[in-house]
């Protein structure tokens, strides 16, 4: 993984990336350099599976979009989906993606994080989606995946109306998992990481796939699935020390 990325800070060992986004001067908004740089992230992590952590730098994950960008941006470019394509394109990730929610997580930055498998949070987390106040609407992922994460009379408050979330409010809503004061976030987004890294890999990766079928798939897929992961040396061996240590 290259290190002279300009939008995002990268440390990476051998389960995970943490990609920290990092524009303070602007709050961490995402513009086209910086979805630029995470499709290169992408690239990365679909050739060598892990799982990914993402955080924002000087205590705030993105205030969102970057509008003076955005304000520049016609018919043709909204057609482009340049934000919703890479926010995609991170969900269907082959490994879990853990956000760590600092300060201002709003509009795109909400987006990015409603992406993510697992969300945790500091308690200056606010997280929302004002874009209707803007003349525009949320349409990097906003408008489908909310009501699924939070239900839809509390996505419509945030839709419809900009009702901006309180760390408290998303952890009651179970838009958030965890929270945790802002020095130690990143020790839970690594604690959640480690949980993660003591399940069979590829287990985890065909449960991901299998969780985001649609419906109709659904059971075949799943039994398709399991008659993959039958024949795994990891099935195996997982389950003969499983059954030692009951011996003991």
């Amino acid at each position: 993984m290259r290190e002279d990325f300009t939008t995002l800070n990268i440390t990476e060992t051998e389960d995970r990336l943490h990609v920290q986004l990092n524009r303070p001067d602007v709050r961490n908004a995402i513009d086209q350099t910086m979805v630029d740089e995470l499709h290169e992230v992408c690239a990365e992590l679909e050739a060598r599976p892990r799982v990914l952590i993402i955080s924002g730098a000087n205590g705030v994950f993105a205030s969102g979009a970057d509008i003076a960008q955005l304000r520049e941006r016609r018919r043709d470019d909204a057609l482009q989906g340049i934000n919703s394509t890479i926010f995609v394109r991170i969900a269907k990730l082959p490994m879990p993606v853990i956000a760590a929610l600092d300060g201002y997580a709003l509009g795109g930055g909400a987006e990015l994080a409603y992406a993510a498998d697992f969300r945790i949070a500091s308690p200056t987390l606010k997280i929302g989606n004002p874009e209707t106040g803007l003349g525009i609407l949320a349409a990097a992922g906003a408008s489908w995946r909310l009501k699924e994460l939070v239900g839809e009379p509390l996505a419509k408050e945030i839709l419809l109306a900009g009702r901006i979330l309180t760390a408290e409010e998303a952890l009651a809503a179970r838009l958030v998992t965890e929270v945790h004061d802002a020095e130690n976030l990143l020790d839970a987004a690594d604690a959640l990481a480690d949980r993660i890294g003591r399940q069979d890999p590829l287990a985890v990766r065909i449960t991901k796939s299998v969780f985001h079928m649609p419906a109709e798939a659904h059971p075949v897929i799943d039994t398709l699935a399991q008659g993959m992961l039958f024949e795994s040396d990891a099935k195996f061996d997982r389950m003969q020390a499983f059954l030692d240590r009951k011996k003991k």
